[in-house]
């Protein structure tokens, strides 16, 4: 079996709490990143979303769109980012 290395993580809000009550989470680096990279290209540079500095870092849904919108044309990232918020529940109220 070989010995993968510590991913580096990134803090991820859980809110409302997904399990045991905890309303904090994290994520490999090498996923953060990526939702960081359309983050930046729809609102612009904001490193301390992913190194906790602000709020705690992104959100499931943010996690979500972002990632959904990756998946497009770069030019496209901006109206995939509004079309994956557009009547988002994922609180279940």
């Amino acid at each position: 079996m070989t010995d993968l290395p510590t991913p580096e993580l990134h803090p991820i809000q859980l809110t409302p709490p997904i399990r045991y009550g905890a309303t904090r989470g994290w994520l490999s680096k090498s996923v953060t990143m990526r939702a960081y990279e359309v983050y930046c290209a729809v609102y612009g540079s904001q490193e301390a979303m992913v190194t906790d500095g602000c709020r705690g870092g992104f959100g499931v849904g943010e996690l979500i769109a972002f990632l959904y919108a990756r998946s497009f044309p770069k030019d496209q990232w901006r109206a995939r980012v509004d079309e994956a918020f557009r009547g988002m529940n994922i609180n279940g109220r």
